[in-house]
């Protein structure tokens, strides 16, 4: 997928663990899940805007395009 989440190195950077992220921005520890390890084929952006502003970055600092 040219689309690559790069959301487990924004949570290394900021210290934060799955569970705590996925309580503030209210979203299954099941479904961060599915972002971190690469197997979503959308995300809201409601949830994206979320998931910025617990760990206070761009989107951009999470999803990267790979030809």
């Amino acid at each position: 997928m040219p689309i690559v989440v790069n959301l487990d190195v924004m949570m290394a950077k900021r210290k934060i663990s799955s569970g705590e992220l996925a309580d503030r921005v209210g979203i299954t520890q099941a479904n961060l899940s599915v972002l971190k390890t690469n197997k979503a084929k959308a995300v809201r952006f409601s949830t994206l805007e979320a998931i910025c502003r617990e760990l206070d970055c761009q989107p951009g600092d999470i999803l990267e395009y790979m030809k």
